[in-house]
């Protein structure tokens, strides 16, 4: 019996079929038992995976041949070869390592298996998945550049490795919450892998230029999710039932969300719609201006486009192959015109989502939630001080002033009086000196003097192409070499301009790259908000989540507290998987407590549409009341991963005894941070209902804002 049954899928592509199928079907079974993965294996002692039979029932030739429908014969071969060897590496790790605990065994297996990817790998093959990898990987690299190689290594290798959480999860019974189970299993998944062998299959290797920017990491990021949420739904039954797998979303999502099984597949469906449709927005509103943003010749364009293609392809054959496999519970559906027919509901429901927003929704306080905040914050005592400097300081760079394309002032003296910096600054970092508080205390102004200028005067005027060409001078007033600077237009660039050549000076230049790097992210994250607002689009969450910890400035002032303990950790250190989801954990909770104290100003006062509690009462078609819960439940979800991997990861990380009590500090940094952040908030008049129904500067004025404020408040009427 099936557990639920199988969604309504959003599949708006046909899928097609290779015509060279069963040239691929013979070819994997004889390369399988080549390499010794069938049950007449090579390897004595290691236990039968696969028989032929199950290896032919199972068909990763027709996945291939579903998802790569035009490459020749002798390219469907070798990707087919690659599916037979991935599956084949899941069943088996699955068999030795996650069902026996052995995570001791596992490591020295996976790092032995890495080593065949390596230039020159001297190594003898000793089991199938060696071998089958050392093969593979000499008939695929030397059709690619040595940047699609590394590339594609690092993907491979996050495949291999990042098992050993599954297999951590498994052994501790510890079910991931939402956030970390999605970035994780774009690594385990696979996908991503999936995704770089789609430019090899198609001939369409990426441009080394743009692989980096927003774009293209959001497709390959949603086209992932999407495979995954997919595989998820349809492999349930045979990974808890069968393997006692607990990395799966469905699980995940009924665990979070306290909900029926049937109720929680039709969340994952739902994110895996909203999923696809990012990609599809993505491709027409953003792929456009990184063609042009990076001087894209017209045979450049095309291998993205042939990309792109690619990657739909691969979503609709993978669909039409689960349907088949003999691994997954099946879904009945009807053939030809009436199959068309009968997704054409889910499709459109997928194009609906998310648009025709109406801002100014009159919406009230904010009934604020019990938060889980297990860290007490210290106040420094030079707080009283850093107040009357940040006072002084943002009046001499300006900004109670008139700044170009508005003409009244953004602040006053007493708004920010009463948005207390100092206290926010104090908190995360109680030992400071007088200056360098001064200095934390003035940078947390000025970003968010940013954030108010920016969409009072861009989103106002949708106005992308001048909201870009403002974020391109950024960098010109944070020199690396702290030469000179452009005479500051604006008071943004005016108090970049002091305040970066006041915390570069005394920093290395590795340290003064990761800040201007830290500085230019949150920048460059503000044209994504405006991209909603022009299109009055709520944003797709996990989208929202990732983009939140830049335009919230998160790394901003993480990164000044990594830096302090420049050369007493190395580098790759904080490069690792471990305190990256130490990180990330954090700022989700920053983010998190930010959306929901400013929900009422954001949505009621300024007709943002980029809040946490929004873009989940859009995709849950909730009450803001139950999307405030739901929020929560993910901050102290975030905590208590947060915890975990500080208490379980962080001390296996192989460093001495200097780097690890620079760590630990580290990690204490960022519990101050966190706690900080609820500190501020609850001291803060910037989100009061006397501040918001007073004067608050940037509210917008003129031509249709009482006209939309009338139609948000009749909508609400005649709900």
């Amino acid at each position: 019996m099936r557990p639920y049954e199988l969604p309504d899928f959003y599949v708006p592509y046909p899928a097609r079929l290779n015509p060279h199928l069963e040239t691929a079907r013979a070819h994997a079974t004889v390369w399988a038992r080549q390499m010794g993965m069938l049950d007449d294996s090579r390897d004595p002692g290691t236990p039968d995976i696969w028989t032929e039979a199950q290896l032919d029932a199972m068909d990763y030739a027709l996945l291939c041949a579903y998802t790569h429908p035009d490459c020749d014969a002798a390219e469907l071969d070798l990707v087919t070869d690659w599916y037979v060897w991935v599956f084949y590496f899941d069943d088996h790790f699955l068999e030795v390592y996650k069902k026996t605990r052995d995570q001791d065994g596992a490591r020295a297996y996976l790092d032995r298996l890495a080593a065949f990817m390596e230039p020159g790998c001297a190594l003898e093959p000793e089991n199938a998945c060696e071998r089958g990898l050392a093969d593979l990987w000499a008939r695929t690299v030397p059709a690619m550049s040595d940047a699609w190689r590394e590339r594609f290594a690092q993907s491979t290798d996050a495949l291999l490795r990042e098992s050993l959480w599954e297999l951590s999860n498994i052994t501790d019974e510890r079910i991931p919450n939402p956030v970390e189970y999605v970035q994780m299993r774009r690594k385990v998944g696979g996908a991503p892998w999936s995704a770089d062998l789609v430019e090899h299959a198609a001939g369409a290797e990426l441009p080394a230029r743009v692989v980096g920017t927003r774009p293209l990491r959001v497709l390959k990021d949603t086209f992932s999710d999407g495979v995954h949420m997919r595989n998820d739904l349809f492999s349930y039954q045979r990974e808890t039932e069968q393997e006692g797998e607990i990395n799966n979303a469905v699980l995940v999502f009924r665990h979070f969300l306290g909900c029926e099984l049937q109720d929680a597949a039709n969340t994952v469906n739902d994110l895996l719609t909203s999923r696809l449709r990012q990609f599809e927005n993505t491709t027409l509103t953003e792929l456009p201006s990184v063609f042009a943003e990076h001087a894209l010749d017209p045979a450049e364009q095309a291998r993205v486009l042939a990309y792109v293609k690619g990657l739909q392809d691969w979503q609709s054959g993978g669909h039409e192959w689960h349907l088949r496999s003999s691994r997954y519970m099946k879904k009945d559906e009807p053939e030809g015109v009436a199959l068309v027919a009968s997704r054409l509901p889910a499709v459109a429901a997928g194009l609906a989502r998310g648009y025709g927003y109406v801002p100014y929704e009159p919406v009230g306080p904010t009934r604020l939630p019990q938060f889980h905040m297990p860290y007490t914050a210290t106040i420094n005592p030079h707080r009283e001080q850093a107040r009357r400097a940040c006072v002084a300081w943002c009046g001499r760079m300006g900004m109670y002033g008139p700044a170009p394309r508005h003409p009244g002032p953004v602040w006053t003296p007493q708004y920010l009086a009463g948005m207390d910096f100092a206290t926010c600054a104090a908190a995360i970092d109680p030992d400071a000196s007088a200056d360098a508080l001064d200095l934390a205390t003035q940078w947390l102004a000025w970003g968010t003097y940013g954030d108010d200028y920016f969409p009072a005067v861009f989103n106002r005027d949708r106005d992308m192409a001048g909201a870009k060409a403002f974020v391109a001078r950024i960098p010109l007033f944070m020199p690396l070499d702290l030469g000179p600077t452009p005479p500051p237009s604006d008071p943004i660039e005016a108090g970049l301009t002091d305040l970066w050549r006041r915390t570069a000076a005394p920093m290395s230049a590795s340290a003064r790259e990761e800040f201007h790097r830290a500085v230019v992210t949150m920048v460059e994250s503000w044209p994504w908000e405006l991209q909603n607002h022009i299109q009055g689009r709520v944003p797709d969450p996990i989208d929202y989540i990732e983009m939140r910890r830049h335009t919230f400035g998160s790394e901003l002032t993480t990164t000044l507290a990594r830096i302090e303990h420049e050369g007493a950790v190395p580098p790759e250190i904080f490069r690792t998987r471990t305190l990256r989801e130490l990180e990330a954990s954090a700022m989700d909770v920053g983010c998190i407590i930010n959306d929901i104290f400013s929900y009422h100003k954001e949505i009621q006062f300024e007709g943002e549409l980029n809040n946490g509690v929004l873009a989940v009462q859009h995709f849950l078609d909730c009450p803001k009341e139950t999307a405030v819960t739901v929020l929560n439940d993910l901050m102290t979800a975030r905590i208590h991963q947060f915890e975990h991997v500080a208490a379980t990861e962080v001390p296996q990380l192989d460093v001495d005894d200097t780097a690890r009590a620079a760590l630990n500090a580290y990690v204490g940094e960022l519990r101050d941070w966190m706690a900080a952040i609820l500190v501020w908030h609850n001291a803060t008049r910037r989100y009061d209902e006397n501040t918001l129904r007073g004067s608050t500067p940037h509210a917008p004025t003129g031509l249709g804002t009482s006209a939309t404020r009338l139609a948000a408040t009749l909508r609400t009427a005649t709900r």
